[in-house]
């Protein structure tokens, strides 16, 4: 064998002994996360998680259709989970406030754009990134996805992924706006499909819908015959997400 280095590999000689113990304990950080949120989340079954973005002022349209659509599925015994912050995070929490549902804010430390809002009544701040995106698709039941830039993105396609390749039971993924969305949609269905890096039946696993009434409607159809509960497969396949 070769003993050249490869330059893609951190060598231990590179770090010093404060960086390597640091590391290692990032682990115990990293469990201790996992632990303090599931005991958090763990009674607030069936939930939605709602995606949007910080910046969205509370006189915008956007904000306040979100708000109606929280307090809808509030009001019809889901939880909603946000990202904690600003924007449509914090619309999300305001219209599930005062609901039968809690009102969960998944919140993560950045230098920026981030605050918690008000209107949590479980609220949970994440170091890790990943971490925070486990709890999004652990407890959802659906999503629904609001106007955002690249972190909304992020949380869209991730979804997407883990549910086209069953590493997530199949759930509603709902995208409202249809103008914004339109482009998107668009590039996905005659370029991405059409050049064969994703199937017809992709699609399918996305829905657009405006109506604060309708979203509910569709989370309970796609539930009507299989119940909010988790099968003990789909209770074993969460463990690997």
């Amino acid at each position: 064998m070769s003993s050249q280095k490869l330059p893609s590999m951190v060598q231990p000689e590179l770090l010093d002994g404060d960086d390597v113990t640091h590391e290692s304990w990032r682990a115990f950080e990293i469990m201790a996360e996992f632990v303090g949120a599931t005991e958090s989340l763990k009674a607030i079954m069936p939930a939605v998680s709602i995606f949007g973005s910080a910046r969205t002022k509370p006189d915008h349209p956007y904000y306040v259709l979100t708000e109606e659509i929280a307090r809808l599925l509030s009001d019809s015994g889901f939880s909603v989970l946000s990202g904690g912050g600003p924007g449509i995070m914090e619309a999300a929490n305001k219209g599930a406030f005062p609901g039968r549902g809690a009102s969960v804010g998944l919140n993560i430390r950045l230098p920026f754009e981030q605050h918690g809002n008000p209107y949590q009544d479980i609220g949970i701040s994440f170091k890790y990134f990943f971490m925070r995106k486990v709890m999004f698709v652990k407890y959802a039941s659906a999503f629904v996805v609001m106007p955002g830039g690249f972190g909304t993105l992020d949380e869209l396609m991730e979804a997407i992924t883990l549910v086209q390749t069953g590493k997530s039971r199949k759930i509603p993924i709902i995208l409202v706006g249809k103008q914004y969305w339109a482009g998107l949609v668009d590039w996905l269905q005659n370029t991405l499909v059409a050049e064969g890096m994703a199937s017809l039946g992709d699609m399918d696993l996305i829905q657009i819908i405006d109506e604060p009434k309708k979203i509910v409607d569709a989370i309970f159809k796609h539930y009507e015959t299989t119940g909010f509960e988790l099968t003990p497969a789909e209770r074993k396949m969460q463990l690997y997400l």
